[in-house]
């Protein structure tokens, strides 16, 4: 057999969906566990809706995510002229026709069949009428001549065996009367010319396949061997849409979800392998495997992607965190000033607790980057005269320290606890308060020790709370 070859075919029509990701996932894992190449197709011919920046944004999509094809891509746009010519070659062979029904025609038949609650399927008027008949005034369609009689099994490599009646397949439009091809013409063209060795794409795709086999069978080309992954479902189990919020990869990459916590749920969304639920890149190649796809659609769990990123976020090493972030606020237009990243970068390690996102992250840091503290003015509240005197007492105190740890803070903090007649919190809050803007953060002698000495005194001193 041939060098295991898949292939990735979006249209730059929009932002990649997150369905679409997880089906060029599976696809490049298969080829890189069998040693094999994936490539990717921009599917470009609906020329009103396709742009640049979507085949842009595709590509750079995946390539955050890990996944670069072997390869040029493969425009399929300037492919046309070879589909036209298997069309023609089709029409030549007997397995094409030109059919001249005018649209109002079409319609008609539509409306019957809607009326008697059947799909519609087309009546195959001009299968059989020699082209001698046909009228001059109207620019005929090519469709291809679908089998009538006997079945058609598609071995699927996820679904198993499939069988279709034949006479439920009707005779698909090829070539558009403006001589343009049509989906089910150009991606077989393209398969084949790419020498596709597997085609790995959702479940939705499954009549299209039906119809593409004829097409490979009519012209006695190989055929490659087909598996459909069922769709991508929203929590509530309807199939999900662009329209669904969290549809699109730039969805996860904003709030601050990290390419191999995306890649890792996707992985495991709709496959499995033993119990394991957490894959190095290198894992998933190695034991990425078709057998391991379900049959049933998998619902798209934003809590878990959330605590699939949390893992990553608790388990990274610190420098590949701060590189993670930095990246992020790159993109996202989050500054981080270059005098604060150092203190950013050392206060990682508790900065982190509760984060479930590099959003979270930022956020929690804030304090650190901010020049002017923002308060929340219902936290503002609850400095009292109780609390003015905890502040005051502890900035007397904090003038004498000369080295800042926890060791040097907690005396502190236990005198103030005793002398103010009140508890941790009593101490605690009204400092995050004044450090930070909000009752709410880092432990306390996290804030302080990150802060440093200079900074601690000058917000310490704030006329608001004198």
């Amino acid at each position: 057999m041939s060098k295991v070859a898949t292939r990735f075919a979006p249209s730059p029509t929009g932002a990649l969906h997150i369905g679409g990701v997880r089906t060029a996932l599976f696809n490049w894992l298969f080829s890189k566990n069998q040693k094999g190449t994936f490539h990717l197709r921009i599917e470009d011919t609906d020329k009103e809706r396709s742009k640049d920046e979507y085949k842009f944004q595709i590509i750079q999509s995946l390539k955050w995510l890990g996944i670069e094809h072997d390869g040029d891509e493969y425009i399929q746009s300037t492919k046309i002229k070879d589909h036209i010519n298997v069309a023609n070659e089709l029409l030549k062979n007997g397995n094409a026709y030109k059919c001249y029904c005018s649209i109002e025609e079409i319609e008609e038949q539509k409306n019957r069949a809607r009326q008697k609650k059947l799909p519609y399927i087309y009546n195959r008027k001009w299968r059989d009428i020699p082209e001698s008949d046909a009228p001059k005034d109207i620019k005929p369609v090519i469709r291809f001549k679908s089998k009538i009689e006997g079945s058609t099994i598609l071995k699927d490599l996820v679904q198993g065996n499939v069988e279709i009646d034949n006479n439920t397949i009707e005779d698909f439009i090829i070539l558009r009367n403006d001589g343009t091809p049509t989906y089910n013409l150009s991606a077989t063209v393209d398969d084949h010319q790419m020498n596709m060795t597997h085609i790995i794409r959702g479940d939705d795709h499954k009549i299209n396949t039906f119809k593409q086999i004829q097409i490979y069978v009519a012209m006695n080309w190989d055929l490659p061997k087909f598996a459909h992954i069922p769709l991508i479902h929203t929590i509530e189990g309807k199939k999900l849409s662009k329209r669904d919020n969290a549809s699109t990869l730039d969805d996860y990459s904003k709030i601050g979800i990290m390419p191999d916590a995306l890649r890792n749920y996707l992985l495991r969304l709709g496959w499995s392998f033993e119990d394991k639920e957490i894959f190095t890149l290198d894992e998933s190649i190695k034991h990425f495997n078709i057998e391991g796809i379900g049959k049933s659609p998998s619902k798209l769990d934003m809590s878990r992607i959330l605590s699939m990123n949390e893992h990553y976020i608790k388990n990274m090493d610190e420098n590949d965190l701060f590189n993670q972030l930095a990246e992020y606020c790159t993109l996202y237009k989050k500054e981080i000033r270059s005098d604060k990243k150092d203190q950013i970068k050392k206060s990682l390690i508790f900065l982190k607790n509760k984060a479930k996102t590099l959003e979270d992250i930022f956020n929690n840091g804030q304090y650190i980057i901010v020049e002017e503290v923002n308060f929340n003015q219902d936290d503002i509240k609850l400095i009292d005269d109780k609390a003015k005197k905890v502040i005051s007492d502890f900035s007397t105190q904090f003038a004498n320290i000369d080295k800042l740890n926890k060791e040097t803070l907690e005396p502190i903090v236990n005198q103030l606890i005793k002398s103010n007649d009140t508890n941790f919190k009593g101490v605690g809050q009204p400092l995050r308060i004044v450090l930070t803007g909000s009752k709410f953060g880092p432990g306390i002698y996290d804030i302080i020790i990150s802060l440093g000495k200079e900074e601690v005194t000058k917000r310490l001193t704030n006329k608001k709370f004198s």
